[in-house]
């Protein structure tokens, strides 16, 4: 998640983008209205919240990390659809004031009357934004939150705004200096950049029903069994780790001359996987499916893990190969990947491999994969 937007509002609207400088210390606050992640973090500190729309946070964070995404709820569900998570499945009941509300009567005190309150709530929901919340699961339904921000450049605390109950809703009691560590002990809401939004994450996929081949039939079917990461990537305030799959091979191989050979086409199998902090070292069952007809010809495949930190687009340049009458030939394979990735692991695995037990487990980097022929 390294997605940074910088928009002020002061007597005019304008925008810019820029990098969030690295904030040690609370910015002065002068009444005015900054749409940034420092901005927004003052922003909902201090909106006069009540338990109920905890509990939205909460309920919108725990659909999207029921459906694979990260424990986020971003500010376009939060804007245009109070309580609706990421990916399928119907939104979490929300309060008859859901938080939407105390961000219109915000704007309505702080932003400039020339931006105009609906216009900037559209600014909201399109500026990529997000409610991170890490360790949800540990939440104990009552403790207010503290309220802090992704400082960026890989910065591993900052400052945040302890909240708790007051007479009229929630008050800011404290400024705290805000860690990991502190996370995992009681609830940190982090005003960070959504990033897995636009991809379908593989447990989506997988709660599909994959119907096995009958005995009969010939193809077998390359499965990714489960997934281990070994260690956290980037910041915790980024969020979790989101792992890109790719395999590339030639499915369904068939041919028998060299004439067939060149009418062949080599595919690319990938999918994203989102490991949140608290499973690291843990292994996560999966039913992926890599390659559809693992035939007797294939020899050598292309396999590709990167954690998405985005840039420029690229492609690896690799080979898959086949044998033909106990000849191995290459096909050339482009598999995309994005500059600023981190590449856990590429290179070829031999066919071999797969075949050696009913499930094999390799370590590619600082990931562990276990595999089936099904």
């Amino acid at each position: 998640m390294k997605r940074f937007a910088l928009i002020i509002f002061s007597v005019t609207l304008f925008s810019c983008v820029s990098p969030v400088e690295p904030v040690v210390e609370p910015a002065r606050d002068d009444g005015g209205f900054e749409l940034s992640a420092r901005g927004l973090a003052r922003m909902f500190a201090s909106l006069p919240m009540e338990p109920s729309h905890l509990r939205e946070v909460y309920d919108a964070v725990a659909r999207s990390s029921g459906n694979g995404y990260d424990e986020e709820y971003t500010l376009d569900s939060l804007v245009m659809r109070p309580g609706a998570g990421m990916g399928p499945g119907t939104k979490a009941a929300v309060p008859q004031r859901p938080l939407r509300e105390l961000v219109k009567e915000y704007l309505a005190e702080h932003a400039p009357t020339r931006a105009g309150v609906e216009d900037i709530m559209h600014l909201l929901a399109d500026s990529g934004y997000q409610l991170y919340w890490p360790y949800s699961e540990d939440w104990d339904g009552e403790t207010y939150p503290v309220v802090t921000f992704d400082p960026g450049f890989g910065a591993e605390s900052n400052y945040g705004f302890e909240l708790a109950p007051g007479p009229e809703g929630a008050v800011i009691v404290d400024t705290l200096d805000v860690d990991e560590a502190m996370a995992r002990r009681r609830p940190v809401w982090v005003i960070n950049s959504n990033s897995d939004a636009a991809f379908t994450p593989l447990e989506l996929f997988s709660r599909k029903e994959i119907s096995r081949p009958s005995p009969s039939s010939r193809p077998r079917r390359l499965m990714l069994r489960s997934f281990r990461m070994l260690r956290n990537y980037d910041s915790w305030f980024g969020g979790a780790s989101e792992f890109w799959v790719r395999c590339g091979s030639v499915d369904g191989f068939t041919a028998t001359t060299d004439a067939e050979l060149k009418l062949y086409t080599p595919s690319v199998t990938d999918f994203m996987i989102v490991v949140k902090r608290r499973n690291v070292d843990k292994e996560i069952p999966y039913q992926a499916i890599l390659v559809t007809d693992f035939t007797n010809q294939l020899d050598k495949l292309a396999f590709l893990i990167v954690e998405d930190d985005g840039g420029t687009r690229t492609n690896w340049r690799c080979q898959a190969s086949v044998k033909i009458q106990s000849k191995s030939y290459g096909f050339d394979i482009d598999i995309p990947y994005n500059e600023k990735d981190d590449v856990v692991w590429r290179g070829q695995i031999s066919a071999r491999f797969f075949e050696e037990q009913d499930v094999v487990v390799g370590r590619f980097g600082d990931v562990i994969c276990s595999f089936e022929l099904d």
